[in-house]
């Protein structure tokens, strides 16, 4: 029994340490700027023992967690994100140690270049899970958060997940680097002699 218990308590000190931060380091993401940022919900299938939420609290709270981690870019290309949430699962109160089910959510993501006016990606699918803290691991995150709180970590760990993916497909696949229309020929700089010599 103690062994079950210390394991317990150091996957919940383990859970705490890697919890996703609202601000976090940027990532490397060439020449990427966020113009629209969409966010849909109306078509989300809720799980059987999901706490209710509706589609405008979870639009409103993916776009704003997004809004935070891709606004933030200010590359020279401009890129609209696309996400629609498809399933979730908002942990309702469980029994302590016994039954702590954790929240969920599932959405597809959609990449569109303006300037090209094509998609990079449409339909890529992520699944993410809430982040766990020491509390959460032993009583459940439904006797610990809001389902509002709940939310607002789904919608935080969607934009995460798609930022990382982002920079890997600019790293593997040239997303996002200069085009060549930026990138000004040298025999179109203006030179000026200097009027000192």
């Amino acid at each position: 029994m103690l062994r079950i218990l210390t394991l317990i308590t150091g996957l919940a000190l383990t859970g705490a340490c890697t919890q996703t931060q609202l601000y976090e380091e940027p990532e490397s993401l060439g020449e990427f700027k966020l113009r629209v940022n969409y966010a849909f919900a109306e078509k989300a299938r809720q799980g059987p023992v999901s706490r209710d939420a509706t589609p405008e609290e979870w639009e409103d709270a993916i776009q704003n967690a997004v809004d935070i981690r891709l606004g933030r870019y200010e590359g020279a290309q401009e890129y609209d994100i696309g996400i629609s949430l498809e399933g979730y699962m908002l942990a309702p109160p469980g029994v302590p140690v016994i039954y702590n089910p954790k929240s969920t959510a599932i959405v597809l993501v959609n990449v569109y270049d303006v300037r090209k006016k094509e998609f990079l990606a449409k339909g890529k699918q992520f699944q993410v899970l809430e982040d766990t803290t020491g509390e959460s691991a032993l009583t459940g995150s439904g006797n610990t958060r809001t389902r509002e709180e709940q939310m607002d970590g789904l919608a935080l760990k969607v934009a995460d997940r798609v930022e990382e993916w982002l920079a890997e497909e600019h790293k593997d696949n040239g997303w996002f680097d200069r085009r060549p229309d930026l990138i000004q020929p040298l025999d179109s700089v203006e030179v000026t002699q200097n009027p000192a010599s």
